[in-house]
């Protein structure tokens, strides 16, 4: 599908080159939802007295949000190595408060500047993300999104597209036949985004219904 040869550089909702898939729905339903249970909470943050977790959260929380909603447009205009260099920092944030809300005791941390050497690895904070992913497994997790972020080989092979030729290049652009690398990046952003979503619950437990 290629709606740039009809004249429409710039993609719509209604005209979205991946409308229609399962993954896109999904990350669209957990974006919603995640935008109310956001503005309940700045609602009560607005009006109550915060802890220094909560006060951390309110910082790390939108960037979040802003992070995922960015990878959401790159979806929708087909730029979908950029949305995959996006889902790097995604990560870093839902892991960072992942991290804080297990170890509350460390937000002292955050509040001191989250200085290079003084706060934990990335794959340390996301072995608390999960309790079934070990350190290795999540400094595996690190190194693929690294990997994207840093413009290394391997990185490079996340901007690979199939030619109409048959053969393979590197896309400096829209990419709008590559269903299975949005489904990738939609379905990895939503788990982050819901992981963002729990410890929104956890820091804030005053605003649950």
């Amino acid at each position: 599908m290629n709606n740039l040869s009809k004249g429409s550089p710039i993609f719509k909702p209604e005209n979205e080159p991946y409308l229609g898939r399962e993954s896109v729905y999904h990350f669209d339903q957990v974006i919603l939802s995640c935008l109310e249970a956001n503005a309940e909470i700045a609602a009560y943050t607005h009006k109550n007295k915060l802890n220094d977790l909560q006060k951390a959260a309110c910082q790390i929380i939108p960037q979040g949000i802003n992070l995922a909603l960015s990878i959401r447009e790159l979806v929708r205009q087909g730029y979908l190595f950029a949305s995959a260099v996006l889902m790097r920092p995604l990560i870093e944030r839902a892991a960072i408060i992942s991290y804080l809300h297990e170890k509350p005791e460390e937000v002292s941390l955050w509040l001191n500047g989250w200085q290079y050497r003084e706060r934990p690895s990335l794959a340390m904070m996301l072995a608390t993300m999960n309790k079934e992913v070990d350190t290795k497994q999540a400094q595996e997790i690190c190194n693929t999104f690294n990997s994207l972020t840093h413009g290394d080989p391997i990185g490079s092979s996340f901007n690979l597209v199939k030619l109409t030729s048959g053969g393979v290049g590197y896309s400096v652009g829209k990419v709008l036949n590559e269903p299975e690398f949005c489904d990738f990046i939609c379905y990895q952003s939503y788990c982050y985004l819901i992981v963002i979503m729990g410890r929104m619950a956890g820091c804030f437990p005053e605003t649950k219904k």
